[in-house]
């Protein structure tokens, strides 16, 4: 099998590496920051930049030919584990289906500033 690079238009890391990578069936995304590709600066509030991880981990699932059905495991990156509830209401529109959730591990973590959260995710698409 051949590994693919996925890219997102807009979207790019500062340092030379791709969205996520894709082998057969199997997508695995790079870290997935709160940066607006339009602006290329992260919203003040963490509500804000919770809603572009999960606009900017859509727009990298699509590009990689899969869908948030395809999910199987989300890792979250926070500044505070305590503000947990916000992350929370974005994770219930996105996987609103308890008994069709991806496995979720949420932990706490030095991010550079103003980055209050991140993110990453393995998804299997269909054979």
């Amino acid at each position: 099998m051949t590994r693919r690079s996925i890219y997102v238009d807009g979207y790019a890391h500062e340092n030379p590496i791709p969205a996520a990578s894709r082998v057969g069936n199997l997508v695995a995304s790079s870290v997935i920051s709160a940066i607006d590709p339009g602006t290329r600066e992260a919203p003040p509030s963490l509500e804000a930049q919770c809603e572009q991880v999960f606009a900017n981990l859509r727009a990298i699932l699509a590009a990689a030919g899969a869908t948030p059905e395809d999910v199987v495991k989300v890792g979250f990156y926070m500044t505070d584990i305590s503000n947990r509830p916000v992350l929370n209401r974005f994770w219930l529109e996105l996987f609103p289906d308890a008994d069709s959730r991806p496995a979720r591990h949420t932990q706490q973590e030095q991010l550079a500033p103003p980055r209050l959260i991140a993110a990453d995710f393995l998804a299997v698409l269909p054979e």
